[in-house]
């Protein structure tokens, strides 16, 4: 009878046929990881520092850049770490946590833009409701609400993951663990897991995104019904801003996750963009689209002397 041993670390390949492009990825994932953090930082530092920023919206916004301050962290220390030609080892708990955490900030960063659209939908559509139904009671509730839900879910795949016989190889043909890759590795049959996996990560953000489509066509409808061409066209352009982060998030995960035929190189690609490129476009799209949000930066770079008072 063989002697099995139980695998205690994993060695992480990183993102395949890039053999001798090491040192060009890691600095322009150095750039996209800083830049992710900078331009993060600066939106909740502009919402709190801005009264005219306390809607409920930039509430959400607020808690949607905390996310993906935390959600390129996940992975990129790590790949930076062995693109700089450190070791690609990483312990088992260090696998755990990493898959733990990408699944628990990317369902808790998705949430945001359904409460989001939710909350263009009652102002554009039930305006005078507005402040008791997008009150800051429910917004905390909502907050605390997809928290928990992404703890719970991230706990229930972690540890169906992670309860699987791993006795080897252990070599992690990824740049991170999550859950396809980690399924491979196991040495007992994962048809199950691959299912829920599909049902979780692939058709709830699915069902999230077709009622974030249900609420902006009902919000296009409201729009068109507005006589005035400046309202019609201030709507439109608070709107457009919101679709273009929605389509770059949820984009991903469905062409990731729901492939008929699982296609490793697409999925790289789009992970890549995902964890490094997705988080860098918030920032952008929503400082660019809303006036209110540049002239609060501007506040906060002069104070600290970073820009002429103008």
């Amino acid at each position: 009878m063989r002697n099995l041993s139980v695998v205690t670390e994993f060695i992480l390949l990183g993102i395949p046929h890039t053999e001798d492009l090491e040192s060009m990825l890691f600095v322009l994932c150095l750039g996209f990881y800083i830049f992710t953090l900078m331009g993060n930082l600066l939106i909740p530092l502009a919402i709190v520092s801005s009264t005219r920023l306390h809607p409920p919206m930039y509430f959400f916004l607020c808690q949607l850049s905390v996310c993906d301050i935390f959600f390129p962290s996940v992975s990129s220390p790590k790949m930076l770490f062995y693109l700089s030609g450190n070791s690609r080892i990483i312990s088992y708990a260090g696998c755990v946590s990493q898959l733990f955490f990408y699944h628990f900030l990317g369902c808790t960063e998705r949430f945001p833009y359904t409460v989001m659209a939710y909350d263009r939908f009652v102002a554009i559509c039930y305006p005078l409701r507005y402040t008791v139904t997008m009150s800051h009671r429910v917004c905390a509730i909502l907050a605390v609400g997809t928290s928990f839900f992404g703890c719970i879910q991230a706990t229930f795949l972690s540890t169906l993951t992670f309860q699987l016989p791993y006795y080897g190889p252990n070599e992690v043909d990824y740049f991170f663990c999550d859950i396809p890759v980690m399924l491979k590795l196991a040495c007992t049959d994962t048809s199950a897991l691959e299912m829920v996996g599909f049902i979780s990560v692939g058709l709830m953000p699915l069902s999230f995104f077709l009622l974030i489509l249900t609420s902006y066509t009902k919000i296009t409808i409201s729009i068109l019904r507005i006589r005035s061409a400046e309202g019609r066209c201030r709507a439109f352009s608070t709107c457009s801003a919101h679709l273009i982060a929605i389509l770059c998030a949820y984009g991903p995960i469905i062409t990731v996750y729901l492939q008929p035929t699982p296609k490793p190189m697409l999925g790289t690609v789009v992970q890549i963009l995902m964890n490094l490129v997705g988080p860098v476009l918030n920032p952008l799209i929503y400082t660019l689209r809303h006036k209110e949000v540049k002239t609060a930066l501007k506040i906060i770079l002069h104070r600290t002397n970073h820009v002429p008072e103008s």
